[in-house]
């Protein structure tokens, strides 16, 4: 039920690598952690959570690597560089992954899922923001939302379009339109190293532009976590499948 495929991305200008695990069900990307591969989240038991919605044919669950993650964190190159490759990888998803995705899953024209914890789901939330037309719903996990902090307080143009916080409140026309059929849910803990205030400052934005969206606090029991996104991640996919 598994499979791994790689490619020569030109947009990225490396090689990009997507893992699938199950058949059939709704087509879910969970972008990994920020300097995560592709199969981060099996290694870290995120697929084996999920399993009994993967088992039952409910959910395919892709990944795939965190390319402009690992170099923000290794901080290689340019912060101009790398903030070109955030702006890059997000394109890269919604033209090279998402048709692979749609490809492996017999030509599905229903919107994607996008899931993801910490800096996936920030990648998570993005994609859905900018590509209303490819993604339905994102599941955000414990999500660190303003990337800005990660690249030295630096501005340009591409972290302009790359972070929801920055494009979204000047944000109008048919993107917008399709975006406010779309759902967004933000859980997170406030357990160690949790920051809920960061979901709660995603969704005043998408809420002022009249995207629904939903905070959901797990509490102070839940901290940053594997353990805490191997519950949060079947209950979001159970409700959303």
């Amino acid at each position: 039920m598994k499979s791994v495929e790689r490619w020569y991305s030109s947009r990225l200008q490396q090689h990009l690598t997507l893992a699938r695990w199950g058949n059939y069900g709704l087509p879910v990307l969970v972008f990994p952690t920020a300097g995560g591969d592709a199969e981060e989240v099996e290694r870290n038991n995120l697929i084996g959570a999920c399993w009994p919605l993967i088992s039952t044919g409910r959910v395919k669950l892709y990944s795939i690597d965190s390319v402009a993650g690992a170099i923000m964190l290794a901080k290689e190159h340019s912060v101009e560089h790398r903030l070109w490759l955030l702006n890059q990888f997000h394109d890269a998803v919604a033209h090279e992954v998402a048709p692979a995705m749609r490809l492996d899953s017999g030509g599905y024209r229903g919107g994607l899922i996008a899931a993801g914890a910490s800096i996936g789901a920030f990648n998570a939330v993005a994609v859905v923001c900018r590509y209303p037309e490819v993604f339905g719903a994102a599941i955000g996990m414990s999500g660190s939302y303003d990337v800005q902090r990660f690249y030295d307080g630096a501005f340009t143009q591409d972290l302009y379009f790359a972070s929801p916080l920055h494009f979204l409140p000047g944000l109008e026309g048919e993107q917008l339109d399709a975006l406010r059929e779309r759902f967004v849910v933000l859980a997170s803990g406030e357990g160690a190293h949790e920051n809920i205030g960061e979901s709660w400052r995603v969704a005043d934005v998408l809420g002022a532009k009249g995207i629904p969206n939903r905070v959901d606090s797990w509490g102070p029991d839940w901290p940053h976590e594997w353990h805490t996104w191997h519950a949060m991640l079947p209950r979001y996919l159970d409700e959303l499948a």
